[in-house]
């Protein structure tokens, strides 16, 4: 697979001049302060295992519209842990209660988000999207509501977000300042969005991240889902200017210069779905303590399970 976008060389020294909307901060407050909060709904569930107990969470996401989810904690938990919120990459579902055993495996509770209108869509448990606003048209969710960031699919599901991080300072077996957000791909994206609006987290660990330098992507990625944005275009020719000031209210460049949390990010260089340069735009723009872990012959897998193994570190690092 050859380089998809910049050197490395080229890459730590690319910092693009990506401007926020003047009121970039006014619209996340006045979008986080809609809707009613309320203490998460656990119910324990027959996972199947002996090791791990498993709790299906509903939350207040956007607007008050409810969240579905899973806690996992190692079996019999009754004291306060540390606790790995995940959010996921793009298309996927919060899956099955077994799954994704890792942070619970080391000791710590995994508080993992459900995705409105993403997976498993029609399953049983799974997060509707009751307010999906105008849709682009062409398929999956980055041109959905490109009509106003009002109105924008992302505008839902980062608040979604928000709110799933604030509940889990909430739950009784969670320690409230040992959270670590993390994400992959689409996940990594929201991660950095979470780590702009939720202060107070212990760490955050966005893995090649997506909605990152959004113009960018679409300008680039030879692979979805950003081509979302350059077919839309394609059908559309007036409408650059209009798609892209909606889009840069969700840009992760954004909330990396409002974040301050420790931050382990992951690139690979040969990703055609998260070009590096994107993901190095946020990096630079990151505000907190920050290191990177960079994977030169990878594409959108990054390093795997390698890397799976520093953010146990670096988990371990923050939280205990």
């Amino acid at each position: 697979m050859p380089l998809t976008d910049l050197t490395l060389d080229d890459c730590l020294a690319y910092r693009p001049d990506v401007p926020a909307p003047a009121d970039f901060d006014h619209f996340w407050s006045r979008t986080l302060a809609l809707g009613t909060t309320a203490a998460p709904e656990l119910r324990p569930v027959d996972n199947g295992l002996t090791l791990v107990d498993t709790y299906d969470v509903t939350v207040l996401g956007f607007d008050g519209q409810p969240v579905r989810g899973w806690l996992r904690v190692p079996v019999g938990t009754t004291g306060p842990l540390g606790c790995i919120v995940e959010f996921l990459g793009y298309g996927r579902g919060r899956g099955l209660p077994h799954e994704n055993l890792l942070y619970p495996a080391a000791g710590y509770a995994h508080f993992v988000m459900d995705t409105r209108g993403q997976g498993w869509s029609a399953a049983p448990g799974s997060t509707t999207d009751p307010a999906p606003g105008p849709s682009g048209p062409v398929p999956g969710f980055l041109t959905r509501g490109i009509e106003s960031p009002d109105d924008h699919y992302y505008r839902r599901l980062l608040t979604d977000a928000a709110r799933w991080t604030e509940a889990a300072r909430a739950l009784p077996m969670v320690d409230p300042d040992r959270i670590v957000v993390t994400g992959f791909s689409q996940g990594g994206g929201i991660t950095l969005a979470v780590a702009g609006l939720v202060p107070g987290l212990a760490g955050v660990m966005p893995d090649v991240p997506f909605l990152c330098h959004i113009r960018r992507g679409a300008e680039t990625a030879p692979e979805p889902p950003y081509t979302e944005i350059a077919q839309y275009l394609a059908l559309h020719r007036d409408r650059v200017d209009q798609v892209f000031a909606t889009l840069s209210y969700f840009d992760g460049v954004h909330f990396a210069a409002r974040a301050d949390a420790p931050a382990l990010f992951s690139i690979a260089l040969m990703d055609p779905i998260c070009p590096p340069s994107t993901c190095f735009a946020a990096y630079h723009q990151y505000t907190g303590d920050k290191s990177v872990e960079v994977y030169p012959f990878n594409g959108h897998e990054g390093g795997g399970e390698a890397h799976r193994q520093a953010q146990l570190a670096f988990v371990r690092d923050r939280i205990g």
